[in-house]
């Protein structure tokens, strides 16, 4: 009988995942009631970039993200923000061109005002740690274990996404609400097209020399920061999984959003 339940105890111990965070994987959290709905994405690594495309795009390196991510299910809405504003965690109402609020994503927001108003506000109300995602990162999350130029192949296709070109009903007017499309192979709405999304790095014309191990690009003087995924007035080769933009830190416009992560504690 003591043989017997020992063996069922090492059973079980054997059965309980290394990492309770990476056994959620595809699951999807809310850290309070004013937060973004996030999405775990577990680890792994890719190749990063093409080498088929723009100069800023090479070289095509591995990249390993060596823990997994609560990932914004979708790109930030104008609610979201605006309980910021509510709350006075954040000072600037970004106008909606008239869309409308609510589920579309916030747009007209700078870089600045996301990193030193938004996170730190949503951090405090969380009580967790949130941020940017890095480009690397990004890339992984939109990519969600393919290889091709958009998530779900080589081609843009028609209607799996918002942009010039996308056959969608917004294309070229303005932004969908988001969740508008299906998700990709790891749970994420919108990371092709609707608005691009800051990320944390510094903006550098190429990846030589880039970290491998999905940190952002932080030398330089960063008078660029990145942003990834093109918009709803963007061609569709602007909305590749490698593609990328820059713009100051305090550039806004009405096709500019981000999207959120934060780390799991392992």
């Amino acid at each position: 009988m003591r043989l017997r339940l020992i063996t069922l105890i090492g059973l079980m111990v054997a059965l309980v995942p290394a990492s309770a965070d990476a056994s959620k994987s595809g699951t999807t959290i809310k850290d309070c009631d004013v937060c973004p709905e996030l999405v775990i994405v577990r680890a792994g690594n890719f190749m990063m970039g093409s080498n088929d495309f723009r100069p800023d795009e090479k070289p095509v390196r591995k990249v390993t993200i060596g823990a997994p991510l609560a990932v914004g299910k979708f790109e930030v809405t104008f609610a979201e923000w605006d309980a910021c504003v509510a709350d006075g965690g954040c000072s600037h109402k970004p106008g909606d061109e008239g869309w409308g609020r609510g589920k579309r994503p916030v747009i007209n927001v700078p870089w600045t005002d996301i990193t030193k108003q938004y996170l730190p506000w949503l951090s405090r109300k969380s009580g967790k740690t949130y941020r940017l995602l890095t480009e690397a990162e990004w890339e992984y999350v939109q990519r969600a274990g393919t290889t091709s130029r958009y998530s779900w192949r080589e081609k843009i296709g028609k209607g799996n996404a918002v942009c010039d070109g996308c056959g969608s009903r917004w294309d070229n007017k303005q932004t969908a609400p988001v969740g508008s499309f299906e998700a990709n192979a790891f749970g994420l709405h919108d990371l092709h097209g609707n608005v691009w999304e800051w990320v944390q790095d510094c903006y550098k014309d190429s990846y030589r020399g880039a970290p491998t191990d999905g940190s952002a690009v932080t030398t330089g003087k960063c008078e660029g920061r990145v942003l990834r995924g093109g918009s709803w007035d963007f061609y569709p080769r602007w909305l590749r999984a490698s593609a990328r933009r820059t713009f100051g830190p305090g550039y806004r416009d009405n096709n500019v959003g981000f999207r959120v992560v934060r780390m799991l504690t392992p």
